[in-house]
């Protein structure tokens, strides 16, 4: 068999190829670390200015301080009135009653959708999807006078306790998603156990459902602990406040703001959360990419 011709063109041309397309990969890295620099810078600053002298704060713009000055770390543990610890035990325990409170009810809501059938489910289910799209905004004041008559004004149980009848319905959505993908026949073969619709909650579904269960810890723990505007609305007494409120107390609307405090209180506010979300990531990545599925 003859071979067949060698074109002297195409090893030049594969070469180029390959050359356009290393320099491709490089571009897109360069833009990607530009995009990641862009995102850490303030982080970075952050973190320098909680070590500055107040007066290089915002006067000396590098990164790397020209003077230390530690004491912004003892300054603002001790806080302006109160210790600042006071304010990370409040944040824990309103994101801890938050986080429980969501996952018991959106959980046992997720499954009444996903698994039940009930009279006007695909009503009352577009209904909970509406709220979604529903301003917090617009249901405040109606919350707070309901809260005030109730008497609850100035304590958690406003920022906890509706948390408990499953009002997030983004992570009701999310949890019906998971659920669905989880084969019927598992609860079938439950029934004929003998197992009710509650033991199969309990039994089988809750256990499989532990990346969406975690997914929903996270989120939940982070946007609560996050929140400045409920605990600035309910919360008066100053022993009470959370952390982004007692971050505020840093800043004098008269007078002189202690800038050193608040930017290194505002680096160890963030510590809690770097560390649940580099522990649980595997989870909440899991979480996140299986709710899309449908069985």
């Amino acid at each position: 068999m003859a071979q067949a011709a060698i074109d002297p063109r195409a090893e030049p041309r594969t070469g180029a190829v390959a050359a356009s397309g290393r320099w491709g990969r490089l571009g897109v890295h360069a833009l990607l670390l530009l995009g990641a620099a862009a995102m850490l810078y303030p982080l970075l600053w952050l973190a320098s200015s909680s070590i500055k002298p107040a007066n290089l704060i915002f006067s000396d713009p590098s990164l790397w301080p020209r003077e230390l000055d530690l004491s912004n770390y003892r300054r603002g543990w001790e806080g302006v009135a109160i210790p600042f610890g006071r304010f990370f035990l409040n944040s824990f325990v309103v994101a801890g009653g938050a986080v429980v409170g969501n996952l018991v009810a959106c959980s046992m809501a997720a499954y009444a959708f996903a698994r039940i059938d009930f009279k006007f489910k695909r009503l009352w289910f577009a209904l909970m999807l509406g709220t979604i799209m529903l301003p917090a905004h617009a249901t405040l004041i109606p919350q707070y006078i309901l809260f005030l008559n109730f008497g609850w004004v100035n304590s958690f149980l406003p920022l906890i306790v509706p948390k408990f009848l499953a009002t997030d319905s983004f992570f009701i959505f999310l949890m019906v998603q998971f659920i669905r993908a989880i084969p019927k026949e598992l609860d079938e073969a439950a029934a004929i156990d003998g197992c009710g619709p509650f033991a199969v909650f309990w039994r089988i579904i809750l256990p499989l459902m532990t990346p969406a269960l975690v997914t929903t810890a996270i989120f939940t723990f982070i946007w609560t602990y996050e929140d400045f505007l409920l605990p600035l609305v309910y919360l008066s007494d100053m022993t009470k406040y959370t952390v982004p409120q007692g971050l505020r107390l840093f800043l004098a609307s008269t007078g002189e703001s202690a800038w050193g405090p608040l930017m290194a209180m505002s680096l160890v506010s963030l510590v809690p959360v770097f560390v649940i979300f580099f522990v649980f990531q595997r989870l909440l990545i899991e979480g996140i990419s299986t709710t899309g599925l449908k069985g």
